[in-house]
């Protein structure tokens, strides 16, 4: 069964009378342990789709299945509770909140999904020390660095133990080399842990590094492919093949 299937995906919306198809009909299945990267030029539909398989907001049309559950026929409350169970979100901009510590901040979704808080607060240490963040566990974000706040969500994202984990360009606010640090710990925690990645980037050297590369046009799927060997000469040459 695979993490994630979208069916016919479709959203529309209306400006100035004219409609707008953001997503046109897009259908694909996202395997349980598989990094998949999205890409696309800007207004291709790429957050679009990210947001309505993430529950964010519902489709024109088409399903969402998340784990085998047809989300499309869940009540708001419900939807909410599966969101806070079985995805994690990393944002572009980090989206930590000012006043709360790191350790906080990572402890955060726990509020709202009903969980045991001692075994949150171990399982949050755990994940900032393999975040290489021990000694900055009480540390706001403002005495972070951007790649420090970063992991901060990437350990917030995986706080609940996600089957999904959703990243709307997480490297987009880190220079080079600390994306490169980002990529390869979300890879290593894929690894170990076959959480399942879909994430959104403009970055092709990055997306290369990916099992799968989506490119959306326009709305739709325009190419799916799979990387044999991620960043590798081959692999970088198999995405310019794409777009």
């Amino acid at each position: 069964m695979p993490t994630l299937r979208l069916e016919g995906l479709t959203k529309h919306y209306v400006r100035a009378s004219q409609v707008v198809r953001a997503l046109d009909a897009v259908t694909l299945e996202i395997e349980q342990g598989e990094f998949a990267a999205v890409v696309g030029r800007s207004g291709s539909g790429k957050t679009t789709m990210l947001d309505c398989a993430g529950l964010l907001m519902r489709p024109t049309a088409g399903r969402v299945l998340l784990d085998g559950v047809d989300t499309g026929r869940l009540g708001e409350r419900e939807r909410a509770e599966l969101r806070s169970r079985r995805i994690g979100f990393i944002f572009q901009e980090f989206n930590l909140l000012p006043t709360l510590s790191a350790m906080e901040n990572v402890l955060l979704p726990l509020r709202y999904s009903g969980a045991d808080h001692r075994a949150g607060r171990r399982r949050a240490e755990v994940l900032l020390e393999e975040m290489g963040l021990a000694e900055r566990m009480g540390h706001r974000p403002a005495e972070l660095s951007g790649g420090q706040q970063q992991r901060v969500a990437i350990a917030r994202s995986l706080i609940g133990e996600p089957t999904l984990v959703l990243g709307d360009e997480p490297m987009g606010e880190v220079d080079t080399e600390t994306a490169e640090m980002l990529l390869s710990l979300m890879r290593r925690i894929n690894r170990e842990s076959r959480v399942t990645f879909l994430i959104v980037t403009h970055d092709l050297d990055l997306a290369a590094r990916a099992d799968r590369i989506i490119h959306l046009r326009d709305g739709r799927l325009d190419a799916d492919q799979r990387v044999e060997r991620p960043g590798t000469r081959a692999g970088v040459a198999a995405l310019a093949a794409v777009g």
